[in-house]
């Protein structure tokens, strides 16, 4: 979620500074329903389950414009970025497991992460894969999964992280493979025609007023690791009192 220092295109920050800010509001909704200060329907009504899709797939969306703009740095930088994201993903791995038991996170947002940017590393380095149109067509096959019926021979916690399983697991945050790997093909469909463009805003300075949004959007993965334990904190020292 955490983008590199990169020729960077200060808008696009923005908005992940934005998703940000909506991923918050909707972490402090779970939140108030888990120290049963609210009762917010957020697994089964549709408006909650909406909010939250779109926040993921804003993220999502924006990951794979920054696998393009970040595309010219070294391996090295790659890795380290990572390997950074994989430990964050273990350390989330953990941590549900002692709060939540059973419905542990074992493939969230971050383990997602750390696997679509493998994916797409492999497209932006093999030559022949590096059509924009190309991403194009394949982000449409993935999104196209979602009117598949599921097969139960992927509900198994081994497999149901590829996405197309019968039944949802029983996990507290679930971004399986298919259907939104292709979200980050299509952000990196965009990028890859807006590097191609003379289109001046791409390289754009936002209005002063977005700054603190940017500055939040460019230090994402600090911001997600840390606000779940600070706003848990909060609210149990609230309940307390």
């Amino acid at each position: 979620m955490e983008s590199q220092t990169f020729h960077r295109w200060p808008w696009l920050d923005m908005v992940r500074g934005l998703a940000i800010l909506m991923m918050i509001a909707f972490h402090f909704c779970f939140d108030l329903t888990y120290w049963h200060l609210a009762d917010f329907q957020l697994l089964s009504d549709w408006r909650w389950m909406a909010w939250r899709s779109g926040i993921v797939g804003l993220f999502l969306f924006i990951m794979g414009m920054s696998l393009v703009l970040a595309a010219e740095h070294t391996a090295a930088h790659f890795w380290q970025r990572l390997i950074r994201v994989a430990c964050c993903a273990g350390l989330i791995s953990v941590v549900s497991w002692v709060m939540f038991a059973d419905r542990f996170i074992y493939f969230g947002i971050l383990h997602f992460v750390v696997l679509a940017s493998l994916l797409g590393q492999v497209l932006l380095r093999l030559n022949f894969l590096k059509s924009r149109w190309f991403w194009l067509l394949l982000a449409l096959i993935c999104l196209g999964t979602t009117w598949f019926p599921g097969t139960e021979v992927l509900d198994s916690r081994t497999l149901n992280w590829l996405g197309m399983a019968a039944h949802k697991p029983q996990t507290e945050d679930y971004v399986p493979l298919l259907p939104w790997f292709g979200i980050v093909l299509l952000g990196m469909a965009l990028a890859r025609s807006l590097q191609h463009s003379s289109y001046p805003q791409c390289h754009a300075d936002v209005p002063t007023i977005c700054q603190p949004a940017v500055v939040l959007g460019r230090h994402s993965l600090l911001i997600y690791m840390l606000h779940q334990p600070l706003l848990m904190a909060l609210l149990w020292c609230y309940s307390s009192l």
